[in-house]
């Protein structure tokens, strides 16, 4: 198959999914029946191609937890936020807080977590966290009652554009961004 029409390809692949794609997912729309065989190199020459095509661009491609994915750039997010008259959701300090200590210091407890924050952990602000699929159960602590252990999930990556959470600022920058805050 000729490069201008596997990137074609890949590209209404990308634009359709409406979530990101891996590499595997791409692979997977061909068939070596039918003369149909990228490389995985191929495909990631592909899509190396079609991130410089973008560059400089309204939309960019970009590579999320859960694979490649075209968004808007943030730059232009003012604009584009006004096609919509309803507004994102605003969460509470409350829920970043807890959202953030789970991040930093997952596999943790809710008991844990209000330790770390003196106050008590609202049950809305789990059930909100559960409900947009950032943080899931992913054990039960061994000791009486079994209390759920919280982690993040690749969908808490891919809101947050991160790869992994490798590419959290570390706890030293933030503390850094906060008192470089507005006086």
């Amino acid at each position: 198959m000729d490069e201008v029409r596997l990137k074609s390809i890949v590209e209404g692949a990308l634009l359709a999914a409406g979530e990101p794609l891996n590499v595997e997912r791409l692979l997977a729309l061909f068939r070596p029946e039918d003369g149909e065989n990228p490389s995985r190199a191929e495909i990631r020459a592909i899509l190396d191609g079609l991130a410089q095509d973008y560059a400089g661009r309204g939309v960019e491609l970009v590579e999320v937890a859960d694979g490649f994915r075209f968004q808007t750039r943030a730059c232009y997010a003012r604009w584009i936020n006004r096609l919509w008259e309803e507004r994102p959701p605003r969460y509470s300090r409350a829920l970043l807080e807890t959202l953030a200590i789970i991040a930093y210091r997952q596999p943790i407890t809710r008991g844990e977590i209000e330790e770390i924050r003196g106050v008590s952990v609202s049950s809305s602000i789990i059930k909100t966290l559960l409900e947009r699929e950032w943080i899931r159960v992913v054990s039960h602590r061994e000791v009486p009652g079994r209390p759920a252990l919280y982690g993040t999930t690749r969908a808490f990556l891919d809101y947050f554009n991160l790869k992994s959470l490798a590419e959290l600022p570390s706890l030293a920058e933030l503390k850094e961004m906060e008192g470089a805050g507005p006086d």
